[in-house]
């Protein structure tokens, strides 16, 4: 690990401060990703802003209908959250799903949107729920946030502050996990709204995405039938030692069908 200034601010307004005034600053929030990459030196950013003691960026609330999650609010909390819970049942049970006990307990939600991993869990949560991404300057749309592999539309300077989610009438996560990291080989979240169905997948792409024709078959009728014959490009997909992108493909239908079952 390369050497670095480590600051831990109170207050949103000095990491602000802090990161206009480093040569080349990373902020730290769960630390998952972050703090292994400064051990391999794959990073060496002149300062590190670690974020955990900024209080207006943790806990979980309600607003009308939605419902609105800090971005340093952990994987286990959101789990654990009897309003989450009874808000939104997928989403809860998306976080518990996420890493082990010692993952979700150090890891933040704000810190897996922002890093974009295109196997991580979240991702799906903010496709398929429709939700709103807070910062510091503005309010981004879901589909506009995750821009590529580990790519996003943050601008330098830019910080997560909280994620909003509106009520769906019925939604259900489903992944193929990774035996060793917990990560998604694919993970589908399937959600039914008043105007229309959403799917997101992760893990199969470079980044998280909507299947348009999916959600299209979804919105006339939210049945696994629905569904029955649509597949997905794999020449669009991954493919690694893990999985072909053919089994992705394969592997997202199967798993959309479990999911829309579970709820239908």
């Amino acid at each position: 690990m390369q050497p670095f200034n480590y600051h831990r601010p109170t207050e949103l307004a000095d990491v602000v401060k802090i990161l206009a005034n480093s040569e080349d600053p990373k902020l730290l929030a769960g630390g998952m990703t972050l703090l292994p990459t400064l051990k391999q030196r794959l990073a060496a950013p002149s300062d590190l802003i670690d974020l955990s003691r900024i209080p207006n960026l943790q806990g979980i609330c309600e607003d009308k209908n939605e419902i609105i999650i800090g971005a340093m609010t952990c994987h286990a909390d959101v789990a654990a959250s009897d309003m989450v819970r009874a808000f939104c049942p997928a989403l809860a049970d998306l976080a518990g799903q996420i890493g082990d006990p010692a993952v979700r307990h150090r890891g933040t939600i704000g810190g897996s949107v922002a890093n974009a991993d295109p196997a991580a869990d979240y991702p799906a949560a903010v496709l398929g729920l429709n939700a709103t991404i807070e910062t510091n300057q503005r309010r981004i749309k879901n589909d506009d946030f995750f821009t590529g592999l580990f790519e996003t539309a943050l601008e330098p300077g830019e910080i997560i502050t909280a994620l909003r989610f509106p009520r769906p009438k019925r939604a259900q996560y489903q992944k193929f996990r990774h035996p060793a990291s917990g990560y998604a080989v694919v993970g589908v979240m399937v959600a039914q709204f008043d105007a229309k169905a959403r799917m997101a997948i992760t893990g199969a792409g470079p980044n998280a995405f909507r299947p348009h024709a999916f959600e299209e078959a979804l919105t006339g009728s939210f049945t696994a039938k629905a569904i029955e014959g649509l597949t997905l490009d794999p020449d669009e997909l991954l493919s690694d030692m893990h999985a072909s992108a053919a089994y992705r493909a394969h592997v997202a239908l199967v798993l959309a069908k479990r999911a829309i079952g579970l709820i239908s």
